[in-house]
């Protein structure tokens, strides 16, 4: 039977080129010289540290830009409120995520189910397995969870025929 997976990873090769990218501007850029701004990254987390909020928010948009650049969705770095850190710097963390929790992956069956198409989708860990007889069901189930904002990226893979 035709399946396909709904998954959200993200390519880390491409995550670290973006920051290597976006260290380099920063050193470039003439509205943050001197101002000590720097991106570090961390397994899930991505620190961002300058001056002022300002600042802080031209790094962000710098970071956004090369993640999207590089094929990595913005919504895959949720960003907190920056915080001062002493010494007149402020901190801003971004936890990148991946996979997709339980709620998602109900909240996705449920948008699927209610979509009205003949297909079958089930949860595994944190993949979802859509299943079904035909395949143009199978494209328009992509197509209706590509048009839904369920607040992360989703990648489909494993296609089987």
């Amino acid at each position: 039977m035709p399946s396909f997976d709904i998954v959200s990873e993200l390519n880390e090769q491409e995550i670290d080129n973006a920051i290597n990218q976006a260290k380099k501007e920063l050193l470039n850029r003439y509205d943050l010289k001197g101002s000590n701004s720097e991106i570090l990254w961390e397994k899930e987390t991505i620190t961002l540290k300058s001056n002022d909020e300002m600042k802080i928010n031209a790094v962000r948009d710098i970071l956004q830009t090369k993640l999207h650049k590089r094929g990595i969705e913005i919504s895959a770095v949720k960003f907190e409120k920056p915080e001062p850190i002493g010494g007149m710097m402020l901190k801003q963390v971004g936890k990148i995520i991946q996979g997709i929790d339980k709620e998602k992956a109900k909240e996705i069956v449920k948008s699927i189910k209610d979509s009205k198409l003949k297909v079958q989708a089930s949860i595994n860990d944190e993949t979802v397995r859509v299943q079904s007889k035909s395949i143009d069901e199978l494209q328009a189930t992509m197509a209706h969870c590509r048009a839904q904002k369920f607040g992360i990226p989703l990648q489909f893979n494993n296609m089987r025929q």
